[in-house]
């Protein structure tokens, strides 16, 4: 009997144990995803700079460019585990695309897409902190170049996923070549300018590519940990439910043992008489 005791005690503290990283897992994400959400809002005064700067300058009979080629694809999966089928469904979205048209952001996501057989052309990790998402937005764009020199795309969309309302949602998004019918119009005089307008418009057209990655980024950052959040919740109230049982367990065996013992001792004061 004090053997069982013992058992379950261990078991109890073990369990204890698990569930404060579980909890210390889900304060990490929580404050990892507010962070994302609260610098998507700055990414997008930036992305409206940017546009507005290139309404300035783009002629006003500019048609957008519906030509769509090779449309590659640019995913962003989950970085880390414990994040449920969140990899899972943003592969699942991308139907019978040719992997060679495929970049992938994620290590977790990279695994499910090995496991199913893609091997994409580029891939990289998704930093565990936002400070380090604007250089990885720079080596997305320099590979997006490069397959775009190499004739390997001509266009490219991006998937990731956005937390909205408690339930994520896959957003599919067109990041190149750029939607001119996004750009708000500007009337007025154009300003008068120091540069060739093409150089001009392609600079400030990397800049706008590049501030919608960050924002795609961040919204994939934020929404894997909101999604690392609801595990850590159910996975927190499956130990409160075992750890509830074990400690019910837990007095049952020691009256039991009590009563054990009161009657050993009843017995033996019986015999004695």
């Amino acid at each position: 009997m004090t053997e069982r005791l013992a058992d379950i005690s261990a078991r109890i503290d073990g369990i204890r144990q698990l569930g404060a990283v579980v909890n210390a897992m889900k304060g990490i994400a929580a404050a990892r995803a507010h962070v994302a959400r609260a610098q998507v809002g700055a990414v997008d005064s930036y992305a409206a700079t940017i546009a507005a700067a290139m309404a300035q300058v783009l002629p006003n009979d500019t048609a957008p460019d519906n030509d769509n080629g090779k449309t590659g694809l640019l995913l962003f999966g989950a970085e880390q585990g414990f994040a449920g089928a969140f990899s899972e469904r943003v592969l699942d979205s991308i139907g019978d695309t040719s992997p060679a048209q495929l970049f992938l952001v994620g290590t977790r996501g990279l695994s499910v897409a090995a496991s199913r057989g893609i091997t994409p052309h580029w891939t990289a990790p998704l930093p565990s902190h936002t400070p380090g998402i604007p250089k990885l937005a720079d080596k997305i764009t320099t590979a997006i170049y490069h397959a775009v020199a190499e004739k390997r795309i001509e266009s490219l969309d991006v998937v990731f996923t956005s937390w909205a309302s408690g339930r994520p949602g896959l957003l599919r998004q067109r990041l190149f070549p750029i939607d001119l019918t996004d750009i708000p119009a500007i009337t007025g005089e154009r300003p008068l300018l120091q540069l060739p307008e093409e150089t001009l418009i392609a600079a400030l057209g990397q800049e706008y590519f590049n501030a919608q990655v960050c924002k795609a980024a961040l919204h994939a950052f934020a929404a894997e940990n909101e999604a690392r959040m609801e595990a850590m919740t159910a996975a927190g109230s499956q130990i409160a439910r075992e750890l509830e049982t074990f400690e019910a367990t837990l007095r049952r065996v020691r009256q039991e043992a009590i009563t054990a013992e009161i009657i050993e001792l009843g017995t033996g004061t019986a015999s004695a008489r």
